[in-house]
């Protein structure tokens, strides 16, 4: 894992063919990377909504022009359940998420993706520690609560990374991925999925499939048998 240029910051390639970036919503609302298409779908947005939906889209569009120039003009269109695809690419997996003013993006050509950034919780819920961590919980008790929060960041965006490479959002249930405290890299079922850890400074996680993956490049939704990492 490692940054692609030094002047990049927050922008990491996972794996090979694998892209990631992440920055400030304030550095995507540069109005010349806002897309007509993009602006055109957010006239209907909410005002907090659409600056969120320009944000994230404006991120995507700055990492395919840096990994991917010939397809950062290409129209993104909601595909199943919602996730961003590029129309008549649909080989050419990406994903967006936002938290807490940050956007992230990923692109993987000839793989599915799924990304997710998270700020960890002010006070991170006793319901929701049992939840996302299950048998793990006991190892970390004797963390201080901003340890704990920011461990149950990390988590979080593999969980939900893995269900956005798998098309299935919240209905995946992401809570019940098994993902061991403190690793960097694991699988869910076909996924494996890479936390970024010795690089960003905010819990930012990836999921992805194998090129060799039959249905890599698929459109199914079907989430994987096996849920433990």
């Amino acid at each position: 894992m490692r940054t692609e240029k030094p002047g990049d910051r927050g922008r990491y390639e996972v794996m090979d063919g694998v892209w990631v970036l992440c920055r400030s919503d304030r550095t995507a609302r540069d109005a010349a990377e806002l897309h007509r298409d993009d602006l055109a779908q957010a006239e209907s947005l909410p005002s907090w909504r659409a600056e969120r939906f320009l944000a994230g889209r404006a991120t995507l569009r700055r990492l395919l022009s840096e990994v991917r120039p010939d397809l950062a003009d290409a129209a993104v269109r909601p595909g199943v359940r919602g996730r961003p695809c590029l129309a008549g690419h649909p080989d050419v997996g990406v994903s967006i998420s936002h938290d807490g003013g940050l956007s992230a993006a990923a692109v993987a050509p000839g793989r599915r993706v799924g990304v997710d950034v998270q700020l960890p919780p002010d006070e991170p819920y006793e319901g929701m520690l049992r939840r996302c961590l299950k048998g793990h919980a006991a190892q970390l008790e004797g963390l201080s609560a901003p340890e704990l929060a920011r461990e149950l960041a990390w988590i979080w965006t593999v969980q939900e990374s893995c269900v956005k490479a798998a098309g299935t959002g919240l209905a995946g249930r992401p809570w019940t991925i098994a993902v061991t405290p403190g690793h960097r890299h694991g699988r869910w079922g076909r996924y494996r999925w890479a936390s970024l850890r010795d690089s960003s400074p905010i819990p930012l996680s990836c999921a992805f499939t194998l090129r060799e993956d039959p249905d890599a490049r698929g459109l199914s939704d079907t989430s994987p048998a096996d849920l433990e990492c």
